[in-house]
């Protein structure tokens, strides 16, 4: 903080902001009163920002997040140290992806067996003499009932569950 209050603020500001009005009257009477008053605007902030004690904030601010750059760039540890941040992430998304090959195999074989035991799913069993049992004509009776009701935008749902036996 000490370089802050060695620095002569209050008339930097005020130059900053009379050379901002000296514009604003120029913006003014060149391209009319909207750009005139924003310009103004813009003008006065550096002398607000003095007088309420923001620019002391920023200048903080600036100082601290130079400073943590500055030390970034230019000190050896802290790039070990981003390394090994890079490889821990590396890790972490290895190891999810690991992880979920093995979860996956293992849903694989568990599934596997009952379908390799010789032993018929549920399903299929099911689906096979609903279709046969069907004739043609009844199957064809309810796609034009349905189509002929109109506006039922599941009809065509509804009819491949029925030709699945799911009702």
């Amino acid at each position: 903080m000490g370089t802050f209050n060695a620095i002569a603020w209050l008339p930097l500001c005020a130059g900053v902001s009379i050379a901002g009005l000296v514009l604003a009257f120029l913006a003014f009477k060149r391209r009319g009163a909207a750009a005139g008053m924003r310009m103004a605007a813009w003008a006065l902030l550096p002398v607000a920002a003095y007088l309420t004690g923001a620019l002391q904030a920023l200048w903080t601010i600036g100082t601290t997040v130079v400073g943590f750059v500055t030390s970034l760039v230019f000190n050896p540890t802290v790039w070990i140290g981003v390394a090994v941040a890079g490889l821990s992430a590396v890790l972490f998304v290895v190891s999810g992806v690991m992880r979920g090959r093995k979860l996956g195999r293992r849903r694989k074989n568990k599934s596997a067996p009952e379908a390799g035991e010789g032993q018929r799913p549920v399903k299929p069993s099911a689906e096979k003499p609903a279709v046969a049992s069907r004739p043609p004509a009844a199957a064809a009776a309810p796609k034009t009932s349905q189509k002929a009701k109109g506006d039922d935008d599941f009809s065509d749902i509804e009819e491949l569950l029925k030709r699945r036996g799911i009702s």
